[in-house]
C-alpha cells in the first residue's frame, strides 16, 4: 500500500464533494393540465358545463322564440317559433320611441357607471393606501351602509333632490354615485392590497404626490377590478325601474325599463293583450347587455378571479 507523503508547502487535497441523493418531490409529479387530459376524461366536464349553460339560457330562448310569434301563439307548448312572425320588433319599434329609450338609458348608465367607478376608486384607494388610526373601524361603517335597504333611504333622498329642484329631471339618477357605493369600495380595496407596496413607496421617493399616485400609477394596475365595478353598474342602472319612477315625469326623458313599463300597461295588463310586442320590446332591452358581457367578458373575468386575494 502506497503513502501519501505531504511536503512543506503543498496545499492539502480536498476530495470532491459529491452531491446528496436526490430526495423525491413531496408535491409529486406535476399535475396535467385540464387541456393535456384525454378527451374522454374531459367529456364529463364539458357536457355538465353544456347542461347548466342550457338551463340558463332558457329563459331567455323562449322570450327570443315568443317575440317571434303570431298573437294567438306566444304561449303555446312548442319551444320553435313556429308560426314565424319577425314583424313583431318592428311593430314594438313603431308603437313607442324606442330609439329615445335606448339613448337615455345608454347615458344614465354611462353616467352612473363612471361616477361609481372613479369615486369608489378612489375611496377605496384611500382606504389600502394611508395607515391612519380608525381605519378599520371607518371602513367597517362604510361596509355597514349595504346593510341599509334602498326603502330606507327612499323618502329622504327625494326630499333632497326636491330642495335641489332637480325631480322630474335625470340627474338623480347618475349623481348619486358621485358619492361611491360601498360595495364596489370594498371590491377595489380588495384588489389594491394585492399590489406590492413597494410600488407605491418608490414612487413617493421619487417625488411623485398622492394623485399621482392614484391616476398614474393604480389606476392603470386595478384596470380589470374597475371595468367589473363599471359593468355591474351599467347593468344595475340599466334595468333599475324604481328610480324612473320616481323621479321622471316627461316621457321623453323615459329610460328603456320606464319606457317598458308603458309597453307593458299598454300591450299587456289591461291593455290590448298583444303580448308578442312586449316581448320583443323585452329583448331589445335585453341584447345590448349581452354584447357589453361578451365584448368585456375577458377583462371581466379577470376582475373576479382576482379580487379578494388580500384582506
Amino acid at each position: 500500500m502506497s503513502e501519501t507523503v505531504f511536503r512543506a508547502g503543498d496545499a492539502p487535497v480536498v476530495p470532491p464533494a459529491v452531491p446528496p441523493p436526490l430526495s423525491p418531490d413531496p408535491a409529486g409529479p406535476p399535475r396535467r393540465r385540464p387541456a393535456d387530459r384525454p378527451w374522454w376524461r374531459r367529456l364529463p366536464f364539458v357536457l355538465a358545463l353544456v347542461a347548466v349553460a342550457t338551463l340558463f339560457m332558457f329563459p331567455f330562448g323562449w322570450l327570443v322564440s315568443a317575440s317571434l310569434r303570431p298573437r294567438e301563439y306566444v304561449f303555446s307548448a312548442s319551444f320553435l317559433p313556429l308560426p314565424w312572425r319577425p314583424e313583431n320588433y318592428s311593430a314594438a319599434w313603431s308603437a313607442i320611441p324606442l330609439v329615445s329609450w335606448l339613448f337615455n338609458s345608454l347615458l344614465v348608465g354611462v353616467a352612473a357607471a363612471a361616477a361609481v367607478t372613479v369615486s369608489s376608486a378612489w375611496i377605496a384607494f384611500g382606504f389600502a393606501y394611508f395607515r391612519f388610526p380608525g381605519r378599520n373601524l371607518l371602513f367597517g361603517l362604510v361596509l355597514a351602509t349595504m346593510m341599509l335597504p334602498f326603502a330606507v333611504t327612499m323618502i329622504p333622498t327625494y326630499l333632497i333632490w326636491s330642495e335641489l329642484r332637480l325631480t322630474g329631471t335625470q340627474v338623480p339618477l347618475w349623481a348619486g354615485n358621485l358619492f361611491g357605493s360601498a360595495f364596489y369600495i370594498f371590491l377595489i380595496r380588495q384588489f389594491l392590497l394585492s399590489l406590492p407596496r413597494e410600488y407605491f413607496e418608490a414612487a413617493r421617493v421619487d417625488g411623485a404626490s398622492y394623485p399621482q399616485l392614484f391616476w398614474r400609477l393604480a389606476f392603470p394596475l386595478i384596470r380589470p377590478a374597475l371595468l367589473v365595478a363599471f359593468v355591474f353598474e351599467f347593468k344595475a342602472s340599466w334595468t333599475d325601474l324604481i328610480k324612473p319612477l320616481i323621479y321622471l315625469r316627461d316621457e321623453e326623458l323615459y329610460t328603456l325599463p320606464r319606457g317598458l313599463k308603458v309597453l307593458l300597461d299598454r300591450f299587456g295588463y289591461g291593455g290590448e293583450q298583444q303580448w308578442e310586442i312586449v316581448l320583443a320590446g323585452s329583448v331589445i332591452a335585453t341584447v345590448p347587455m349581452i354584447i357589453l358581457f361578451f365584448l368585456a367578458q375577458r377583462h371581466f373575468v379577470e376582475g373576479i378571479a382576482t379580487t379578494g386575494r388580500k384582506g
